[in-house]
């Protein structure tokens, strides 16, 4: 009985080894939610209802991100930048706004080799909708964790200073 459980434990562990996350999986499956796909293997891009979508790998190093730009920062309240903090602690789940060279982005970053098909297609969900949802809910989903409070107006706060 214990070589069995052995045996099938053995067999489930090279199961999930052999369906590791491959830029050639990765680029099928973004043909599939897309309607076209440019450029190459470990730099894609592609849209969804208008939304642009960039896919990066670093198979070597076992790295990836789908990313979506949503605007310009020099364009934004404040507060929706504030907004955009608090909804990557409540709202945002797997994805997070994030900055850089001047654009808030929807981003998703994780391994490359340990994704599933399934996990890519709610990543690119997520993104979509993160970046959609910018300015109202900044929510990837309909799950949301307790204590989000969103503000509506820009408030000016007072810093305090501290020794440290």
């Amino acid at each position: 009985m214990k070589r069995l459980a052995l045996l099938i434990i053995s067999l489930l562990a090279f199961n999930v080894s052999a369906q590791e996350m491959t830029n050639d999986k990765l680029g099928k499956i973004m043909n599939e939610v897309s309607d076209k796909v440019e450029g190459e293997n470990g730099r894609w891009q592609f849209n969804i209802k208008e939304t642009v979508f960039i896919v990066l790998t670093d198979s070597t190093n076992n790295r990836m991100r789908i990313i979506s730009p949503i605007a310009e920062t020099i364009s934004l309240e404040k507060n929706m930048l504030e907004n955009a903090l608090i909804a990557n602690f409540h709202s945002a789940l797997d994805v997070k706004y994030a900055i850089s060279e001047g654009i808030i982005w929807s981003a998703f970053i994780h391994p490359l080799r340990e994704l599933s098909e399934k996990q890519v297609e709610d990543a690119i969900s997520q993104v979509y909708y993160a970046n959609t949802n910018f300015g109202t809910t900044y929510a990837s989903t309909s799950l949301i964790f307790p204590g989000n409070k969103r503000e509506e107006k820009p408030k000016e706060k007072k810093l305090k200073t501290r020794k440290i």
